[in-house]
């Protein structure tokens, strides 16, 4: 019987005072709702909207700026106030992980992640997993090494920026790649540049022993959910209703439970080592 801690072990308090305060978000300035436009057309009249909303555009659709303009279909928002987050499928608080330093969640069917402090949405975006043949697996990972640019395994001559390692034998990871508005990837985790480089710059990279022992696991990432290859985008239902892919904090609290014993452990034994330096 394996039993599961909610408070974290003897020693992972840092002292609620001393964690960052969460931030504060400008909500939209009214309710959100979508539209649909051809790609290409909406291509042409992108320098209509600032950055701010451009980006919103991008990470609705789960696509790159050169990518927008080959989507029969996307989605366009009535309103392009308040923060990106107010336009993804995270919730800005789960209860459940006030005592997880960080933590990141992909979502399969969401094809976006989001990233999280104590339990509070720090950062999130668009993601493009693995596509159908070489499927990104589900489960557990805690980051690992990092690279500002280096090579896939799959093909020489692609070269991926903000690369962080997630999975060392099988060489998955998140890094800056074309983002087409589906799962393309050979299973690992393409994200836009301004993300990728978030993401690098924020999590943690393990601690090794020589070149093969494991001192300290870095950030722990949890992928979940299936994507449903075949039939229509799941964002797209957006149109008819706005909450459709909304992730509920009780859905991220499930995905967690499993691993929260492990989860908290590795932290312990990292904090413990960054009070000993």
């Amino acid at each position: 019987m394996i039993m599961v801690q909610c408070q974290p072990p003897s020693g992972t308090d840092d002292g609620k005072a001393n964690r960052p305060a969460p931030p504060q978000w400008r909500k939209p300035d009214g309710r959100v709702s979508y539209h649909v436009e051809q790609g290409k057309t909406w291509f042409k009249q992108k320098d209509s909207v600032d950055a701010a909303a451009r980006r919103i555009i991008l990470a609705v659709n789960r696509v790159d700026i050169d990518n927008i303009a080959s989507l029969d279909t996307i989605l366009v928002p009535d309103i392009h106030s308040g923060d990106l987050v107010y336009y993804m499928p995270f919730p800005l608080k789960v209860p459940y992980l006030e005592d997880v330093a960080k933590i990141i969640f992909f979502s399969y069917p969401a094809q976006s992640f989001g990233a999280y402090e104590y339990g509070h949405l720090v950062y999130t975006g668009p993601t493009n997993m693995g596509r159908k043949n070489d499927p990104t697996p589900p489960g557990l990972y805690f980051t690992n090494w990092k690279a500002e640019k280096t090579i896939s395994t799959f093909d020489d001559e692609w070269e991926l920026k903000w690369n962080f390692n997630i999975e060392n034998k099988k060489g998955v990871g998140w890094h800056q790649y074309a983002l087409p508005g589906y799962p393309a990837s050979h299973s690992c985790l393409r994200l836009l540049e301004e993300d990728a480089k978030f993401l690098y710059k924020w999590a943690d990279e393990w601690k090794l022993k020589g070149k093969d022992v494991v001192l300290l696991k870095g950030t722990p990432v949890i992928v979940f959910g299936e994507y449903p290859f075949g039939g229509e985008k799941p964002w797209l239902a957006l149109k008819d209703d706005p909450k459709a892919l909304d992730i509920s904090a009780s859905q991220l609290e499930e995905q967690v439970k499993p691993h929260l014993q492990q989860i908290l452990q590795v932290q312990e034994k990292r904090m413990q080592a960054d009070s000993a330096r």
